[in-house]
C-alpha cells in the first residue's frame, strides 16, 4: 500500500521537528525529524512504507485524515475469480443494458462468472438473463426480495470475491480493477464504489447524482468497530466469500436497510470495510417526485429496526461548549428578531480564538491570529450544518408545525433550511439551479424523516431519536 498528504494539509517546519496542520477544520499533529522528512517526502510523492515503525505511523496519520490511502494494480496473476451476484424482478431491459456493461468488463472473462437471481418476474427478465450468457437461479419465492436473492446466488457462487449490482445499474470497464485492490489488506472484508446518475435530462436525477444515500462522496473512507454508522451500500458492493458466509449473509426478512446491517455486522466482527470514489457504477435514480418521496420514506422506515439491531452505532454529536454558545446566540438573535445576541456571541468567537491561539502557541505553533479566527469561524459554520441538518432530518415536520404555533420560529427554520441547503448545493455542485435544489431538498427531508417517525411506531421504539452530545 502506498500513502499520500491528503489535500489541504499544510507542513510547519521547526527546530526539532514540526506540525502536519489543516485549518478545515483546525487541527493540528506533531511531528518528531523522522516524521518530518517523511512528511515532505509525503508532500511531493506517494510513499511505500519500508518499516513496520513507518506502516504503524502512517497508519495512523490516515485514520486522523492527514494522509490517504493508495492501493496500487494487482498484478495479472493475483486476479482473484469474482463472482458477480444480480438479484432481479421485472426489470428486463434495465438488466439487458446491465449485463452488457458487464461483457465490456476490463476484467478476464475466465475470472467473472455472473449469476442473476431472478425473484418471481413476469416479464422477460428470465430470457435477458439467459440469452446474454447469464447463469440464471430462481429466487425461489415471488418478491421475496433483493438480500434473499442476493443470498441464494452467494449460496452457489464459486469466486473467492462476491461483487453485488443491482439490475438497474451499470457497471463501468473499470469497475472490478479499481476496487478489488484493496482486498491485498487482509483486514479487509467488504469495498464500495462510487455510485453516479445513470441518466440527467429530469432536474431529480440530477439531484439525485449528487445527493442520492447510494453516493457517499468523494473522500476515501474505511471502519473497523466502533460506534459510527458509516456502511456502504450493496449496489456497488464487493465481499470476500468467507467473510460474508461468516457473517451469515443479508438478513433476508428486509426490504431495506439490508446493506447496512451487514456491513455494520462485519465491521462488529473485527473486519474493516473501505470505501473509494471510483470503482463506479451507474444507478437509475428515480426521477419523478413521488416516487422519489416514496423511497426516501422507505429508506427512513429501517432506522427504528437498525437501531434496534445494532444499538451500539447510536448518533454522535460533538459540542464545543463556545461553539455552541455562539450558534445559541445566534439562534436567539433570529427567534427574537433582534441584533443584541450578536454582540456576546461575537465576545465569545474572539474569546475562543484566542483560547485557540493560546493553545496551539503552547504547542509550538505559531499561527497568525486572523488565519485561527477564520478557522474558528468555519469551525462553528460546520458545526451549524451539522446541527441544522439533523433537525431537518428528523425533526422538520413538527418544527413546520411548531412554527404555525409560534411564528418567530419559523425564520429559524426557514434559514436552517437555506442555509443547510445551500452549503450541500455548493460542496456537492449538482448541475440544478438552486431554488430546484432547495425544493427537492426540502421534500427529501420531509419524506425520510416521516419514514423514522413511522418505522419507530410501528416498532413502538424512538430510540433512533436518542443523540449522544459529547463536550469537545
Amino acid at each position: 500500500m502506498n500513502y499520500r498528504l491528503s489535500a489541504g494539509i499544510s507542513i510547519e517546519e521547526g527546530k526539532e521537528g514540526g506540525f502536519l496542520y489543516a485549518t478545515r477544520p483546525l487541527r493540528l499533529v506533531r511531528l518528531n525529524r523522522p516524521l518530518l522528512l517523511l512528511a515532505r517526502r509525503l508532500q511531493q510523492e506517494s510513499v511505500t512504507p519500508t518499516s513496520a515503525a513507518e506502516i504503524k505511523a502512517l497508519e495512523t496519520l490516515a485514520k486522523r485524515g492527514f494522509v490517504e490511502r493508495q492501493w496500487p494494480p494487482l498484478p495479472e496473476a493475483e486476479l482473484p475469480l469474482v463472482s458477480i451476484v444480480i438479484p432481479v424482478k421485472d426489470r428486463a431491459e434495465d438488466l439487458r443494458n446491465c449485463l452488457n456493461s458487464l461483457a465490456a468488463l476490463d476484467y478476464p472473462h475466465a475470472l467473472r462468472e455472473i449469476i442473476v437471481v431472478d425473484d418471481g418476474s413476469s416479464d422477460a427478465t428470465p430470457e435477458v438473463a439467459v440469452e446474454l450468457g447469464a447463469r440464471l437461479l430462481k429466487s425461489g419465492s415471488i418478491g421475496g426480495g433483493p438480500a434473499a436473492a442476493r443470498n441464494r446466488g452467494a449460496d452457489v457462487a464459486r469466486g473467492k470475491i462476491l461483487a453485488f449490482i443491482d439490475s438497474d445499474c451499470t457497471a463501468s470497464p473499470q469497475w472490478l480493477r479499481e476496487l478489488l485492490p484493496v482486498f491485498a489488506d487482509p483486514k479487509v472484508a467488504a469495498v464500495g464504489g462510487w455510485v453516479d446518475g445513470m441518466h440527467s435530462a429530469a432536474p431529480l436525477d440530477r439531484y439525485e447524482a449528487v445527493m442520492s444515500s447510494l453516493n457517499l462522496g468523494r473522500r476515501a473512507m474505511s471502519g473497523g468497530a466502533g460506534g459510527d454508522t458509516f456502511y456502504l451500500p450493496s449496489c456497488n458492493l464487493l465481499l470476500r466469500r468467507e467473510a460474508f458466509a461468516s457473517a451469515g449473509g443479508f438478513r433476508a426478512e428486509l426490504q431495506v436497510g439490508e446493506d447496512v446491517d451487514l456491513t455494520w455486522r462485519l465491521r462488529d466482527a473485527g473486519r474493516s470495510i473501505v470505501y473509494l470514489p471510483k470503482g463506479s457504477v451507474c444507478h437509475a435514480h428515480r426521477s419523478r417526485l413521488w416516487p422519489f418521496m416514496k423511497r426516501r420514506f422507505d429508506y427512513g422506515t429501517s432506522e427504528g429496526l437498525l437501531q434496534q439491531l445494532h444499538p451500539v452505532r447510536g448518533k454522535k454529536m460533538l459540542l464545543p461548549p463556545m461553539l455552541t454558545a455562539i450558534l445559541a446566540l445566534l439562534a436567539l438573535a433570529l427567534v427574537m428578531r433582534s441584533p443584541l445576541p450578536f454582540l456576546p456571541a461575537l465576545a465569545l468567537l474572539l474569546a475562543d480564538t484566542a483560547l485557540t491561539s493560546r493553545r496551539t502557541r503552547k504547542q509550538g505553533l505559531f499561527l497568525p491570529f486572523g488565519k485561527i479566527l477564520l478557522a474558528r469561524v468555519r469551525a462553528t459554520g460546520s458545526l451549524g450544518y451539522y446541527l441544522g441538518y439533523h433537525l431537518l432530518r428528523y425533526y422538520l415536520t413538527p418544527l413546520l408545525l411548531a412554527s404555525l404555533l409560534f411564528p418567530p420560529l419559523g425564520l429559524l427554520v426557514l434559514v436552517t433550511w437555506l442555509g443547510v441547503a445551500k452549503v450541500d448545493h455548493q460542496v456537492r455542485k449538482p448541475r440544478l439551479s438552486l431554488p430546484l435544489f432547495w425544493l427537492f431538498y426540502l421534500c427529501e427531508q420531509l419524506a425520510y424523516g416521516s419514514g423514522v417517525f413511522a418505522g419507530c411506531l410501528r416498532l413502538k421504539n424512538f430510540t433512533s431519536y436518542r443523540l449522544n452530545l459529547q463536550a469537545d
